[in-house]
């Protein structure tokens, strides 16, 4: 199932309403799909740790980083101080920074706008991150801001209702199914990063991001991915561009 085609409306200026809801349509796509499925094992864990749902629900809507909400319920679980949480969590998220920074030029739109932008970075995880820039180019720049935040949102109340379904059907999922369904977000995350490889740069940074990977597991506060990801692109960037100039 493939993310619908975004053919520019009729009108020219368009209303932002028409292109956020053309976001949300976005969203029910194969990715948004595998979403369902990974947030259905992060239901079940809530319904095993005996987390309230409610609470499950809106740390799915305000977080909205499956690793993090991890994190956060299985440390209340466990009886951890808060304030310990809350430095995990926001350690957990730092890995979403460069996602955002690289995003944002595609979502910004025209003219600058602060609360489309606070709106849209929010949004920014694996999922977004991958197919905005799949997406977003398709979209004249005044239809970006509200389209990428209704695909956000989109796969968010997506997320939200796979946390639903696996919280109240978890006596139907073998545990091993469910502690598998929370794997489903990275494995798409990297066959859509593969997908999305266009130029040399792209599959040299994918290659030097693997390459670091196993060089900097278990790093503290959790920051394997960032690293990697970070280490491999800036490498991958300095190679690019250094490459031209020898050969010139």
């Amino acid at each position: 199932m493939q993310s619908p085609q975004i053919p520019p409306p009729p009108d020219p200026a368009a209303p932002p309403a028409r292109w956020f809801l053309r976001g949300m349509r976005g969203a029910v796509s194969t990715p948004g799909l595998v979403l369902v499925a990974t947030f259905i094992g992060f239901g079940g864990l809530l319904h095993d740790l005996a987390f309230p749902i409610g609470a499950g629900l809106l740390s799915t809507l305000l977080i909205w980083a499956l690793p993090a909400q991890v994190i956060l319920v299985g440390g209340l679980a466990t009886g951890a101080s808060p304030p310990a949480l809350a430095v995990a969590v926001c350690l957990s998220g730092v890995r979403l920074l460069p996602m955002v920074v690289s995003l944002m030029p595609l979502m910004r739109g025209p003219r600058p706008r602060l609360g489309w932008e606070l709106l849209c970075a929010h949004f920014v995880a694996m999922t977004v991150w991958v197919e905005g820039f799949r997406l977003l180019p398709k979209v004249p720049e005044e239809g970006r801001p509200p389209y990428a935040a209704g695909l956000g949102l989109g796969l968010t109340l997506l997320s939200m209702a796979g946390t639903a379904i696996g919280f109240y059907l978890t006596g139907a999922l073998p545990g091993p199914l469910a502690v598998a369904l929370l794997l489903l977000t990275p494995i798409s995350f990297a066959i859509l990063l593969v997908r999305n490889a266009k130029q040399s740069v792209d599959w040299l940074a994918i290659g030097l991001g693997a390459a670091i990977s196993p060089l900097v597991a278990n790093s503290p506060g959790g920051l394997d991915l960032f690293w990697a990801g970070v280490g491999g692109g800036t490498l991958a960037f300095f190679i690019a561009r250094h490459l031209p100039r020898r050969r010139a």
